[in-house]
């Protein structure tokens, strides 16, 4: 397992943390708390064991929110910006970094996808689809 040291930050740039350790996964989660959670049809994870986080700026805007009758679900993200933040899943040892929110430059590609049975009808299936480097529509800015 690849040992990594990365730094992020939320959308508005308000809160920035560091997290150092080794890799467990890098997944793309097609769950329904996933997809809720981000909006999107699933959520990009780094996750890390024998980790640390530690936040650089804004440790005060982070919030969590703590799906009630989930077992380990939680998500942290920026009071400000709303923009997704890494959290600690304590009962498994893990940190759940939203790949999103690095800064940072990872050598390492998403090795799976998990929680496939909930993927989404409309959500990244194997047909390609053409792709773009910005809008397709070039009015649109």
């Amino acid at each position: 397992m690849s040992e990594v040291d990365v730094e992020g930050s939320c959308l508005c740039g308000d809160v920035r943390y560091r997290a150092r350790g080794t890799v467990r996964g890098f997944y793309h989660c097609h769950c329904s708390r996933c997809r809720k959670a981000t909006g999107t049809g699933h959520a990009t994870n780094l996750m890390l064991q024998a980790a640390e986080l530690e936040w650089l700026d804004g440790a005060e805007a982070v919030k969590s929110y703590r799906l009630p009758e989930a077992k380990r679900f939680r998500n942290n993200f920026c009071a400000r910006c709303g923009g997704p933040l890494p959290r600690d899943i304590e009962p498994l040892g893990v940190i759940v970094i939203p790949a999103g929110s690095l800064d940072s430059d990872l050598a390492l590609r998403p090795e799976a996808r998990i929680f496939l049975d909930s993927r989404a009808d409309w959500s990244c299936g194997d047909d390609p689809i053409p792709g773009y480097p910005g809008y397709q529509d070039t009015d649109r800015e």
